[in-house]
């Protein structure tokens, strides 16, 4: 009988134990899914075209004393007091070859330049709450300059500098500004660079005074007349040398009706016309993550990009358009935010975007400060975001094409020429945290398979990419991004299951991609991002 009771018992355990485990597992299957979707790129002809160099990040003035909802990040990250000797920030600057380097700011309308014409001592920044901007006037020292420019010649950067545009006019109680720019120090300081051989890929006038500015801002036909005079200067002083920099404004939000009439004023004088973008609000938003993850708040800033690329067109000036600013959210970001795994979706979504509407650069806020910089501020560690960065650097060529996604809304696609082949480059982003996503990707346009199949197809037809079987040959490079222990908050990003980090010698690691079968759908996993390299796929737009 006890025996009897003992297997009935057990038999209750087995059948509990059982639809336990069904509902568990249903439960799971029901939360977890995959989806197929279609990835549609026209490769007929490019949409836009970008600088070789289009990765840009930038270096800041703002000393320790710069704070932010009681959060101090800038440590030792300021153009006066960062450490230049660091091999990691050496070799995470190298590892672009060329990566351009914007040298702005805020407090760069504050600086003042140890050169012959300033007699006073060179004094840095000092906190005053009663001063604009929340600080007294610093002084950058002929000495720093030298050490700076000994770093960007053995990294290899591209430096563009950004001039003090408020030097010489009178600050009105609203904001506004009287008087004309005055370029004497200016001048000096260029003079002085120019006779020690340093080179400058650009000299941008101003920060945030465009439109309505922030704290202070300028009319467009002053500061019009003011990009003139920058640009008489370079000629002058670069006269004798064979590569000029370019002058590049305004540095400042987009404003239609103030942009208009400053770029109709500058047709001849400007080469790079600037804009800023911290379109998430700021870094004490505690929907930051919300906004990140929402497709159609990404969207919202394409309007940006469309009305500028519209300005640019109805012009008859041959000026370019960069983003010269972008850290997302303003006053510093937000820790384990802005320089953490999710902030990938923003800021690659950022480059697809800007590109796709002809930005030639787009200049990341920053390199290291903050908590949006690319280095972590004190160990200099590469935040995710560095590792997105230079993935799109090396993938992601200079033609565009049009790309859209059927299916999800929340796979996020672009495409690109790939940098070193005639293929293509796919960059995708699963914004979704439960759906992986079996991507199809089609073309348009005559398309050409390389290596072991040759075939050309019509242009009038939408052409498959996955033609071939498993033993076709053609196959694909695939980067597959991902959060350690999948915690989108982490700053610690893999790379095809592999954590990236660097060496002991303060060395960038290898980006290894895996190869998979071209006959093989792009697998995006739930909160990833992939970059797929198609070498052998050829379409008119890459030729």
């Amino acid at each position: 009988m006890g025996s009897l009771v003992l297997a009935m018992e057990f038999y209750i355990w087995f059948c509990f134990f059982t639809l336990s485990f069904v509902f568990v597992k249903s439960q799971f299957e029901a939360k977890y899914q995959t989806v197929g979707g279609s990835v549609f790129i026209d490769g007929e002809s490019a949409i836009g075209m970008t600088d070789s160099n289009f990765i840009c990040a930038t270096l800041d003035w703002w000393p320790p004393e710069k704070c932010d909802y009681g959060t101090c990040s800038w440590d030792q990250a300021s153009l006066l007091n960062l450490d230049l000797k660091n091999n990691i920030f050496l070799n995470a600057v190298k590892a672009f070859s060329p990566l351009k380097i914007r040298l702005g700011g805020t407090l760069q309308n504050k600086v003042i330049y140890e050169t012959e014409d300033h007699g006073q001592p060179c004094l840095p920044f000092s906190r005053n709450t009663s001063e604009l901007f929340g600080f007294t006037e610093g002084c950058l020292p002929l000495s720093r300059w030298d050490e700076l420019n000994t770093f960007f010649a053995k990294s290899g950067a591209q430096v563009i500098f950004g001039l003090n545009a408020l030097s010489g006019r009178s600050i009105r109680s609203d904001g506004s500004t009287i008087g004309a720019w005055d370029s004497t120090n200016a001048e000096s300081f260029i003079r002085y660079t120019v006779g020690k051989s340093y080179t400058i890929y650009g000299w941008e006038l101003g920060n945030e005074l465009s439109g309505s500015g922030v704290g202070v801002r300028v009319a467009a036909s002053q500061y019009a007349s003011d990009t003139i005079s920058l640009q008489n200067l370079v000629q002058d002083i670069y006269k004798a040398v064979a590569s000029k920099p370019l002058v590049i404004a305004p540095g400042g939000f987009f404003d239609a009706n103030w942009f208009k009439e400053f770029l109709d004023k500058t047709t001849k004088s400007l080469d790079v016309a600037t804009h800023h973008i911290y379109n998430l609000g700021p870094g004490v938003d505690q929907h930051l993550v919300d906004k990140i993850l929402s497709p159609s708040y990404l969207d919202g800033e394409a309007d940006t990009f469309n009305r500028l690329q519209s300005t640019l067109k109805r012009s008859t000036t041959s000026t370019a358009a960069w983003v010269g600013e972008a850290g997302g959210a303003y006053n510093s970001g937000r820790h384990l935010v802005t320089n953490a795994f999710v902030f990938s979706f923003w800021y690659l979504d950022q480059l697809g975007m800007a590109s796709s509407y002809d930005t030639k650069t787009y200049c990341r806020q920053s390199l290291i400060g903050g908590n949006y910089g690319l280095l972590n501020t004190t160990t200099f560690l590469p935040n995710p975001d560095y590792y997105s960065a230079l993935l799109w650097h090396r993938l992601m060529g200079r033609n565009v094409l049009s790309t859209s996604f059927s299916g999800t809304e929340k796979i996020r696609a672009y495409a690109h020429c790939a940098k070193n082949s005639q293929g293509v480059t796919l960059l995708l982003i699963n914004l979704d945290n439960t759906t992986t996503v079996q991507t199809e990707v089609t073309f348009n346009g005559t398309l050409t398979f390389q290596n072991k199949l040759m075939s050309r197809y019509p242009r009038t037809e939408a052409i498959p990419l996955f033609l071939g079987n498993k033993t076709s040959g053609i196959a694909r490079e695939e980067y597959h991004l991902t959060a350690k222990d999948g915690d989108i908050h982490s700053q610690t990003m893999l790379l095809n299951g592999y954590i990236l980090s660097v060496n002991s010698s303060g060395r960038i690691p290898p980006l290894v991609p895996i190869s998979v079968n071209s006959s093989e759908p792009v697998t995006v996993a739930p909160f990833s991002i992939v970059f797929a390299h198609i070498p052998d796929v050829v379409v008119p737009a890459c030729m």
